[in-house]
């Protein structure tokens, strides 16, 4: 059930006129539901109608391409609406909006034409659209940050900065038809938004267990530890310094499984942060503490895998990027959006539903391939998309309504 009330018809070119620029007010409203609509629909096109290939891949692996898309497509569009929202409340700046949003929504969307559908012969295309918005959005947390002569950015810019590296890196191996380098490069930015997700909830986190904790927001009743507060980017960092040196300098693998076994245990002492009392159990801070737990649980693994433990690496790998990041991005998502569209904390049934069926689809396709569930029926990974897809959609359907709704522009900002 929707809270809000439907308006006076209007006739068509007045309400497209007003949708637009309803969307075009804050980063949120244009690419959280890009962001839900890509993750809900490629993992299922992607196994149900293209069976694990793409129309037109040919010297491309579909599966790089599939990699690629949830890392640069799904979470990239949260990325830009998260950072577009958020930088302005941090540095007290004017937002983005309109023409500048629809123009870094026009360059995520011409990359996803291409990846989509696997052409290479349109690949350049792909690297210069997803190269420019990278770049765009690395300026703009500089610019912010030497403008008003903050370092509340400059992290974000370092991590972002990382991040469009690392997609040049996967299309020169794209170009230069250097398989290894493909696969190795999709996973490493993977790993980039890892650590952005380790940002992303220690700045989450304390402002929403404090409104929980004090609605009235007279107090702060939770402090957490200031050198606890970058400890999992931080040693995502260090783990991720490990990898290019074991490619370049013949690391071995067991020294970079240990790496990743202190980041895994950072991400899992932010699930002890979470620990307040009977609040605990609040949607909001479940799914802040799932999200770090399926993280850390991930990287845990991923070095145990590493020092000989008899499971694949792609498994940890998506108990990580499709767990932690997954139930991040949906996170923030939902707190964001009922923040930024005037409402107050809890959530909907619809969302907490979308939330289980989330979990559930990691679990079935993280845990069959290490051996610790039974391969679900049908379709390889067929269940586990389906629930993955109906998680994203539910919580469109859930916030769509309030999104669009011009009665919900905050022009004072959360």
């Amino acid at each position: 059930m929707n809270a809000f009330d439907p308006e006076p018809r209007l006739d068509q070119a007045a309400r497209h006129a007003r949708l637009t620029q309803v969307l075009g007010d804050e980063g949120f409203r244009i690419f959280f539901p890009l962001a839900a609509l890509y993750a809900a629909l490629w993992p299922l096109a992607w196994v149900g109608l293209w069976h694990f290939d793409l129309p037109f891949a040919r010297t491309i692996p579909a599966t790089v391409w599939h990699g690629y898309e949830m890392v640069f497509g799904a979470w990239g569009a949260a990325l830009i609406g998260f950072l577009t929202t958020a930088v302005p409340e941090w540095t007290n700046s004017a937002r983005l909006q309109h023409r500048r949003l629809w123009w870094l929504a026009a360059l995520w969307a011409s990359a996803r034409v291409v990846g989509l559908t696997g052409a290479d012969l349109l690949q350049p295309l792909a690297a210069l659209a997803d190269l420019a918005w990278l770049a765009l959005l690395t300026g703009y947390l500089l610019q912010r940050s030497l403008q008003l002569r903050t370092t509340r950015v400059l992290a974000f810019a370092g991590w972002v900065a990382a991040l469009t590296a690392a997609a040049g890196t996967v299309h020169y191996a794209m170009w230069a038809g250097d398989v290894a380098m493909m696969i190795s490069g999709v996973r490493f930015a993977g790993l980039l938004f890892l650590g952005l997700l380790g940002l992303a909830l220690a700045r989450i986190t304390t402002p929403v267990s404090n409104v929980i904790l004090d609605p009235s927001e007279k107090t702060s009743p939770f402090r957490p530890h200031p050198a606890r507060l970058n400890l999992a980017p931080g040693l995502v960092a260090v783990a991720l310094l490990g990898e290019l040196a074991g490619a370049r300098f013949g690391v071995s693998p067991a020294a970079n499984g240990f790496l990743w076994i202190a980041a895994g245990a950072a991400f899992m002492d932010r699930v002890a942060e979470h620990f307040i009392g009977r609040a605990f159990f609040r949607a909001e801070i479940l799914m802040l503490a799932g999200s770090a737990a399926l993280a850390g649980s991930g990287l845990l693994l991923l070095g145990a895998a590493r020092l000989g433990a008899p499971w694949p690496e792609s498994a940890t790998l998506h108990l990580v990027l499709m767990g932690g990041l997954g139930l991040g991005v949906l996170t923030v998502l939902s707190i964001a959006g009922r923040f930024h569209t005037g409402q107050t904390l809890g959530m909907h049934a619809a969302t907490k539903v979308a939330f289980a069926l989330l979990v559930v689809a990691v679990l079935l396709r993280a845990l069959p391939p290490m051996g610790w569930l039974p391969w679900p029926p049908g379709g390889p990974h067929l269940l586990a998309s389906l629930a993955w897809c109906a998680a994203f959609l539910l919580w469109l359907h859930d916030f769509g309504p309030a999104l669009i709704d011009p009665r919900t522009i905050d022009r004072d900002g959360c």
